[in-house]
């Protein structure tokens, strides 16, 4: 394209009549005016490190959502497993595009509510970089062979605080932090009942109905993909009410939170009608009994956790081979060699991806031929 001065010159101005300040602060000053009143605002964050100067260009939010997508642990996810495991086909979730789906969803809810749409995104973006390899089953394993209070919501937070930058954490504000670690429902309700598990912040409260909109769609296309299930045995209900399309689907959860969410004493509510709601509910009990819990699913997730259980005992009696495994992921500052050895292995297993994880188990345990 030429360039064009009277069209250079237009914008000139523009930029000139700007308010004065920073574009940091001018950005923060366009939030104050067009936000919702039950939105955060940017110039409100506060960070876990204080003293730190803030970007001349970027509001706190964009800024934590950089240092989120140029982290090791957020490249990883691009090889840790959604569902199926990595090596089945490209076309596949994995928790990397879970994520961008995820942040697309918690963007979309946030600007059409009028809300901090860097926010929801950051955590958005930052929800699994805890998550272990294989998925679920991962996270299961390290229940059993090193905490049964062990999850990937609290592993996220520590990738962000502690393990990131080799030891010095990311320093993200305390909104997108807590945003983090109460992103995760398990098995229970989308919104908990308990206040102190509730986020902070509407847009934390956002980012857990996208993560159940997002995995209830693609997950369901992947098992049909995979032939785990046929699209048949999908409840009538749930194709009545919220589609036979992922798009008719996403557009109808994603509507009816934005339609039916109100203002109450307490601030603004996120609430979902009953129909579509309980029409969510039967199609995550579906996936559950039919795809999470399926012969498939679960025969592959028993040869992980034999992976990841092997190769807990092995870094746990091998000191100096777990120095050099947390070196080389940039692991091995001196505020992560201060932990036990039980805490670093965990994190070590945690932060590996699939194929990492078995190209490990098979150097260490698989013979080497001969000469």
């Amino acid at each position: 394209m030429n360039f064009n001065p009277a069209t250079h010159k237009t914008l000139e101005d523009k930029v000139l009549a700007l308010p004065n300040g920073s574009p940091r602060e001018q950005f923060e000053a366009r939030e104050r005016r067009f936000m919702s009143p039950f939105g955060c605002l940017s110039s409100t964050a506060r960070r876990r490190v204080v003293n730190t100067a803030p970007c001349p260009v970027r509001t706190a939010f964009q800024q934590d959502r950089d240092r989120i997508v140029y982290s090791n642990a957020f490249r990883r996810l691009k090889y840790k497993t959604q569902v199926f495991l990595n090596p089945l086909g490209d076309e596949y979730r994995t928790r990397l595009t879970h994520t961008l789906e995820v942040a697309q969803i918690a963007r979309t809810i946030a600007r059409a509510m009028f809300l901090n749409e860097d926010l929801a995104e950051a955590i958005a973006l930052g929800h699994d970089l805890g998550h272990t390899p294989f998925g679920h089953g991962g996270e299961i394993a390290l229940k059993e062979i090193y905490s049964p209070g062990f999850t990937h919501n609290k592993q996220s937070l520590r990738v962000v605080d502690c393990l990131e930058k080799n030891g010095r954490g990311l320093n993200l504000t305390l909104e997108v932090r807590d945003g983090i670690l109460k992103h995760s429902k398990g098995f229970g309700q989308v919104m908990p009942d308990n206040p102190a598990e509730l986020p902070i912040t509407v847009e934390g409260r956002i980012v857990r109905f996208a993560d159940i909109m997002a995995y209830l769609n693609h997950d369901l296309d992947d098992a049909i993909r995979s032939g785990v299930i046929d699209a048949h045995q999908v409840p009538d209900t749930c194709l009545q009410i919220l589609g036979r399309s992922h798009s008719e689907r996403a557009i109808r959860m994603i509507r009816d939170l934005i339609t039916n969410s109100h203002i109450t004493e307490d601030g603004l509510d996120l609430q979902m009608s009953v129909s579509v709601n309980e029409a969510m509910q039967t199609l995550r009990h579906f996936l559950y009994e039919n795809v999470y819990r399926s012969e498939r699913v679960h025969q592959e997730f028993v040869k992980a956790k034999k992976i990841l259980s092997d190769l807990y005992a092995h870094f746990l009696d091998n000191a100096s081979a777990l120095q050099n495994e947390l070196r080389s992921m940039d692991m091995n500052g001196c505020n992560n060699r201060s932990q036990p050895r039980e805490r670093l292995v965990c994190d070590l297993l945690a932060s590996m991806t699939d194929r990492y994880a078995m190209s490990l188990y098979k150097r260490i345990f698989f013979p080497s031929p001969t000469v």
